[in-house]
């Protein structure tokens, strides 16, 4: 079938497909953000329940290092601001992506709707 549509149509469809790869693309990273920022409110939640002067360990790379309870927190203050923005500019560019893609299929509504007269 897709020999019988003009180039025109099987060029937009081609960038159709890819624009839905990069809305999947961005949709899993989003998720991955939101598990990550879940996962630093959780443990901003227990360090407020510890006293200050409780042992707190710290995740780098591979290794856990010792930290103190006011470091840790504002490390996972700052990683929170790190996530809301990537979350930010990852809805952002769904956004665009969503408009392509309607931009996209009304192309194609109307390259099909041409090629039927």
């Amino acid at each position: 079938m897709s020999s019988e549509l003009p180039p025109q149509a099987q060029n937009q469809l081609a960038q159709l497909q890819q624009v839905q790869q990069q809305a999947q693309a961005l949709g899993m990273q989003k998720s991955q953000m939101e598990s990550m920022q879940k996962e630093s409110e959780m443990a901003l939640e227990e360090l407020e329940k510890l006293t200050d002067d409780a042992v707190v360990y710290r995740s780098i790379g591979e290794l856990q290092i010792k930290s103190d309870k006011q470091e840790t927190i504002a490390k996972l203050k700052e990683r929170q601001e790190t996530l809301s923005l990537r979350l930010q500019s990852i809805s952002r560019q769904e956004e665009r992506i969503s408009k392509r893609f309607n931009q996209l299929q009304e192309q194609i509504k109307q390259s099909m709707g041409t090629q039927a007269q």
